[in-house]
């Protein structure tokens, strides 16, 4: 297994439109295998941070059915533009996908969508801003995104969920996968790893109170 910190800005798969995508560089992550490693899971374009890695089929299968039963934990850090109604909850609304093809879905709150479920708990508040941690228990595609915008505090920079402002100004998106628990051996502590925030974001983090 390898964990690589993904730059905001960067796709994980190629896109018709073209483009750099991180997975023409895992030949470069062999590190002695005869074969390149492949994604356990995605984070979007626009979000940085923990990314894992099978380094082969075996490693992926193992990784796959941790991630699909819900043992993996993700924590995620984000900068919203409204204050929460309560300083933590949880949230619990379905998400359906909308569109007919890959240049115009998006994903909506629909009673007929697939069950997800985030938990949010605030962090620290800056000026006009405010530091949350995300923890998804859930995979679904933009499921953080679409949550924040839905119950009233987009998350800064989101173009496609946020607000008429955010689509305007389009800053980068101030979502980072900030840390993974993965327990990939039955008999040994879980792995966990920590990703440091991206530039774009520190200065709105500090704002709300984070140090580095």
């Amino acid at each position: 297994m390898l964990v690589v910190d993904k730059p905001a800005g960067i796709a994980v798969h190629a896109s018709p439109g073209g483009g750099v995508a991180l997975e023409s560089y895992f030949d470069a992550l062999r590190f002695g295998l005869p074969k390149k490693p492949s994604l356990a899971h995605r984070l979007d374009r626009a979000t940085s941070g923990c990314l894992v890695l099978g380094r082969h089929p075996k490693a992926l299968r193992r990784l796959g059915r941790l991630f699909s039963s819900g043992q993996v934990k993700k924590r995620y850090w984000a900068v919203v533009s409204s204050e929460p109604p309560e300083s933590s909850g949880i949230i619990d609304l379905p998400l359906l996908k909308k569109g007919r093809d890959n240049h115009r879905w998006h994903m909506v709150v629909d009673e007929s969508g697939k069950p997800a479920q985030s938990e949010y708990r605030l962090l620290g508040r800056g000026d006009g801003c405010y530091w949350l941690e995300l923890t998804p228990h859930t995979g679904r595609t933009h499921q953080l995104r679409v949550h924040c915008a839905h119950m009233g505090f987009p998350i800064v920079g989101d173009y496609l969920y946020g607000s008429a402002e955010s689509r305007k100004s389009s800053p980068p998106l101030h979502l980072h996968a900030q840390m993974i628990e993965i327990p990939l051996y039955p008999k040994r502590s879980a792995i966990i790893v920590e990703a440091q925030p991206p530039s774009h974001m520190i200065k709105l983090l500090q704002s709300c109170g984070y140090h580095l």
